[in-house]
């Protein structure tokens, strides 16, 4: 099985905050933004001086900084610690094979690859990690396809 580092998700409540934090202090470069009008967030991509081809052209290794946008009355949700911290994120060569070996060994995949794409398991502590398929989407097959959701992820 392969598994290669994609990157790490973490959550912000001031976006300009975080960047001055992350490009204008810690040095980290903006390697993409995309707004998502539907979802009402951000997604940041970030990545070292040293990474940024290798962002750019494999999209890791980079931290992501999800923004939430305030809601209708403009308030922006607080997040208790470890609620700010999204998800590790791998690319796998084959999801299915993944999730089934995963499975096998007992773990519980939280977010099943319904898609062919993209499959969430956690770890003991309960950290959220992203499974990604390498390149396009796998067509749809059973029995992902049909998987409920299992618990948070």
């Amino acid at each position: 099985m392969t598994i290669d580092y994609l990157h790490t998700m973490v959550r912000v409540t001031d976006l300009d905050e975080s960047l001055e934090f992350y490009c204008g202090k810690l040095g980290l470069v903006e390697i993409s933004r995309k707004d998502v009008e539907k979802g009402r967030f951000t997604l940041v991509f970030l990545a070292g001086p040293g990474d940024t081809e290798s962002a750019k052209i494999n999209k890791a290794p980079m931290l992501e900084l999800t923004y939430n946008w305030p809601d209708e009355q403009g308030n922006i949700e607080e997040y208790g610690e470890g609620r700010n911290f999204g998800h590790l994120a791998y690319r796998v060569d084959n999801i299915y094979e993944t999730c089934q070996a995963l499975m096998d060994a007992g773990i519980t995949i939280s977010r099943p690859p319904r898609d062919g794409y993209m499959a969430f398991i956690r770890s003991p502590d309960n950290i959220s990690i992203e499974l990604l398929q390498r390149g396009d989407a796998m067509p749809p097959q059973e029995p992902w396809a049909s998987m409920e959701n299992t618990g948070k992820w």
